[in-house]
């Protein structure tokens, strides 16, 4: 039986861009992905590239999850959209709490992820399969990690299916997350969210932002390596590689890869891991 993986993409913003990652697509279709996921940027600001670039990984035969942020929106906006990405052949959600853009206030009719989730199902009923965020490092936000877990278990009660989590290096709090979970009784799937390692300032800028830990063991090899980008993404393979077999070794129900809209790094870490 084939190991799950699946892919995550954001929109490209040129005629240029979406040529190029059209490439990039069919090479990682190679490696049968369960589905491909597009981001949505900060207040819905990429929407159409979005919906755009799911229409066309649709219509190469391939699922797609349209990632979807609620916060600032309306549910007759979310309603809307959602019946949109029905109509188009949209099976899979990544349901989100999502960041306002830079400027706004909070506003919308939707406080958190969970109240999406609920949403959805009382829309849509069983239209779509509801992937939501998990943090095993605590999401930068929470007031404490057993209320990000909390948070979590709202979400699974108001109707998630599985959750991919944020990128991490370090498998024990993979581990200790989903520990924590069941003892709440939670049991949906939790995908380990996985990022190459090829560009060492966008990967610190990337973990500052999101509260993702690198270990310092790690970025202190990062930064010995200056301008030796051969040497980084060698170093980097090592490392996630070695990250991925041990989660699959522990029994993850798959890997999620964050593609960055790149294929050279993530199809050698499918081949290293024979995906």
């Amino acid at each position: 039986m084939s190991f799950p993986i699946s892919f995550e993409f954001f929109p490209t913003k040129t005629p240029e861009g979406a040529a190029k990652h059209e490439l990039v697509r069919q090479q990682l279709y190679a490696r049968k992905p369960e589905f491909c996921s597009v981001t949505y940027g900060a207040g819905g600001s990429t929407q159409e590239g979005t919906f755009s670039m799911v229409r066309s990984i649709l219509d190469e035969g391939v699922a797609a999850a349209s990632h979807f942020s609620c916060v600032g929106a309306t549910h007759a906006k979310v309603r809307e959209e959602l019946a949109q990405l029905k109509a188009m052949g949209v099976r899979r959600i990544v349901a989100l709490r999502g960041d306002l853009p830079s400027g706004y206030g909070l506003g919308g009719e939707f406080q958190y992820s969970s109240d999406l989730v609920a949403f959805i199902r009382q829309e849509f009923g069983d239209s779509f399969h509801i992937e939501v965020a998990a943090y095993p490092e605590t999401h930068p936000q929470a007031r404490s990690p057993d209320a990000d877990l909390q948070a979590f278990a709202a979400k699974v009660k108001a109707g998630a299916d599985s959750a991919i989590t944020q990128y991490f290096f370090n498998a024990d709090a993979y581990y200790r997350f989903v520990e924590g979970i069941g003892k709440l009784g939670i049991t949906i799937p939790v995908v380990p969210g996985i990022m190459p390692i090829t560009n060492s300032s966008q990967l610190m800028r990337f973990s500052d932002a999101t509260g993702a830990e690198i270990p310092r063991w790690i970025r202190l090899r990062l930064q010995a390596f200056g301008n030796d980008v051969a040497s980084l993404r060698a170093f980097g393979l090592d490392v996630v590689t070695h990250l991925c077999e041990q989660l699959r070794s522990q029994g993850a129900p798959g890997l999620h890869f964050y593609t960055m809209n790149q294929s050279t790094a993530t199809l050698e870490l499918c081949r290293r891991l024979g995906l």
